[in-house]
């Protein structure tokens, strides 16, 4: 995996052992142009896999950046690929090893930007949105971006939380929330 945009656009980013369902290069790229600038912007990204959309937020600007993964086979991996990113661009990315529901509930932080990438198998984006939600986790102006198969379709409103866009990459969406009421 490469890194698609910002100060590290092209360095790879090592993946670790397990199974691991990368975010595609295009959806990655699109994702992050559709945002723009995130210079300054906060940014949660859950179940991270490899760290790979942390990095790419810091790459792109984004500062308080934090990532949560529960797979302790990718511990290592995260940490290398975390502390490589640190160095290179002098930033601190938070790394929280731990369930992604555990980690919602004692979370007190906000964020700007919220990306959550569940295995496709997973049942339970619903309630983990709605969490995000009803805790108010999101800043205003933000957005909670979620990445799930077709088959799985998600309502346009979870609980203060509506639709502000949805793209379809292959067989896989990716709904980006706002507040409900803000542009």
């Amino acid at each position: 995996m490469r890194i698609t945009g910002g100060k590290l656009k092209g360095r790879v980013i090592k993946c670790p052992d397990g199974v691991i369902r990368p975010a595609m290069d295009r959806m990655r790229e699109s994702v992050f142009a559709i945002l723009g600038d995130l210079t300054g912007k906060s940014w949660l990204d859950l179940f991270s896999g490899s760290g790979t959309i942390a990095i790419e937020a810091v790459s792109r600007g984004s500062s308080n950046v934090e990532l949560c993964e529960k797979d302790k086979v990718k511990v290592k991996t995260v940490l290398e690929n975390v502390s490589v990113t640190e160095k290179e661009l002098n930033v601190k990315i938070g790394c929280h090893f731990m369930a992604v529901e555990l980690f919602l509930k004692r979370c007190k932080n906000k964020f700007d930007y919220i990306f959550l990438d569940p295995p496709f198998p997973y049942k339970y984006r619903l309630d983990l949105v709605k969490t995000i939600s009803e805790r108010g986790l999101l800043n205003p102006n933000g957005r909670v971006m979620i990445h799930f198969p077709e088959e799985d379709m998600l309502p346009d409103t979870i609980d203060k939380l509506e639709i502000a866009d949805k793209r379809v990459y292959g067989r896989s969406i990716v709904h980006f929330y706002k507040n409900a009421g803000e542009n």
